[in-house]
């Protein structure tokens, strides 16, 4: 690899680094006008126009606040538990195609930091590492409220990835490749795999909610049975690399599912837009395409928030073992008789 090719590999990491932290930052603000908009409030409205430095004075709230480390605590793990929670959730952005090649004169540019021939899979480690993040925070804490918390996020994240798992290996028989780069293509222009596997997606959704601990499958935080779950002991920016982790995994998450189902950057008509408009502006338009779907789901994310109360634990557990792991496992059969039959 060139020095050159190095360095637009590295500007790419950065970019879409800098990219998640604004969309997390700027999501909590949406998350709060949502709301608002929701129960009849205003919501911010005080910092700037419109509110819209509020997440700006919050981070700098954060950063201020006094760093409290509880006596019991296990001090060591006590860090180790949020750092390791934010730094697997910017890490899953890594396999996730932005956009399509850009030409410029000579040099094509692809919009993915790496295309990896197991990109899914890559998705669904990082995933599974994130859980230990708040395993760690909530026992190094040393409070049984936080304990509570995170055996709660273990159980939830083991239940609800085997259906997020069945529901990929439908897609799968469909697709025949793990690299999300080439699932990306194959859905060109409107060939979107959710056409083809509603039911699929609809599992993966709702396992998407699970894993990113929001409502209504938010019980490892639950306020009123927990007071904050897994970090209820952490102040500063310790709480605020969790929160922040919780609306990355969102972010990341909403991009898988527009990657995986809806299309990614395809749109219908994009090959006559990219002839008229030329090789660099016609795959940014993609790009743009591509988050205007993500912004879609977030607001999703945040809609079912806002009007959906919070399952009891045992339902939510119900839910993931007795109700959509069969409706996996029946999506699995009905594809591969249909496939069988197709072909």
């Amino acid at each position: 690899m060139e020095l050159a090719d190095i360095a637009i590999k590295f500007g790419l990491i950065i970019i879409i680094f800098a990219i998640s932290l604004v969309v997390a930052m700027y999501s909590t603000y949406a998350e709060r006008k949502i709301a608002a908009f929701f129960q009849d409030r205003v919501g911010p409205n005080r910092a700037g126009p419109w509110g819209i430095l509020q997440p700006m004075a919050d981070g700098a709230k954060m950063f201020m606040k006094e760093e409290i480390i509880p006596t019991n605590a296990t001090p060591f793990l006590f860090i180790v538990g949020p750092s390791l929670a934010i730094l697997t959730a910017c890490i899953g952005s890594a396999v996730i195609p932005w956009g399509q090649n850009l030409v410029i004169g000579d040099k094509v540019i692809p919009l993915q930091v790496t295309d990896i021939n197991v990109g899914i899979l890559y998705i669904f480690g990082v995933v599974s590492l994130g859980v230990y993040g708040v395993m760690i925070g909530g026992w190094a804490s040393n409070n049984k409220y936080s304990l509570l918390g995170a055996i709660r996020a273990a159980s939830q994240n083991i239940s609800y990835e085997i259906s997020m798992g069945l529901s990929i290996i439908a897609l799968l028989m469909v697709t025949g490749t793990l690299s999300l780069g080439e699932i990306a293509q194959q859905q060109h222009g409107w060939h979107w795999n959710v056409l083809y596997q509603p039911v699929g997606f609809l599992l993966f959704m709702i396992c998407a909610f699970a894993e990113t601990n929001r409502t209504p499958f938010d019980l490892p935080e639950c306020e009123t049975e927990l007071v904050g779950g897994y970090h209820t002991e952490y102040s500063s920016m310790k709480l605020g690399f969790y929160l922040f982790a919780e609306y990355i995994n969102m972010f990341i998450s909403s991009a898988v599912m527009a990657t995986l189902y809806w299309g990614g950057y395809n749109y219908p008509g994009m090959d006559w837009v990219t002839a008229h408009v030329g090789p660099v502006i016609g795959p940014l338009i993609g790009t743009g395409v591509f988050f205007a779907k993500i912004f879609a789901f977030i607001f999703f994310f945040m809609w079912v928030r806002w009007t959906i109360p919070r399952f009891r634990y045992d339902q939510l557990m119900d839910l993931g073992w007795k109700i959509l792991i069969p409706l996996a496992i029946a999506n699995i059969v009905i594809t591969g008789i249909v496939i069988t039959f197709l072909n």
